[in-house]
């Protein structure tokens, strides 16, 4: 059966965003998804350290970087354009 559009001979491009990247492992990673990771790990340890349980520690670090992932990227995506 054969299908048009996406073939994986032909890679699909994206938009072309120019931003901060930074290689990791030969793989390059927009800024804002490695702050929000930080950011995420931060609030991680902090929660952890404070309620000295796991649960709100992981809701607390999934909730933070989610947010901070978005927001970065809506902001890097207008601040580009």
């Amino acid at each position: 059966m054969t299908t048009a559009g996406y073939s994986p001979a032909q890679p699909r491009r994206g938009r072309s965003r120019s931003g901060a990247t930074v290689e990791i492992a030969g793989t390059r990673w927009p800024l804002y998804k490695l702050e929000a990771l930080v950011v995420g790990l931060l609030t991680f340890l902090v929660v952890l350290a404070l309620a000295q349980a796991l649960q709100p520690a992981v809701l607390a670090a999934a909730a933070v970087t989610v947010t901070v992932w978005w927001a970065r990227r809506l902001y890097w995506s207008n601040s580009s354009s």
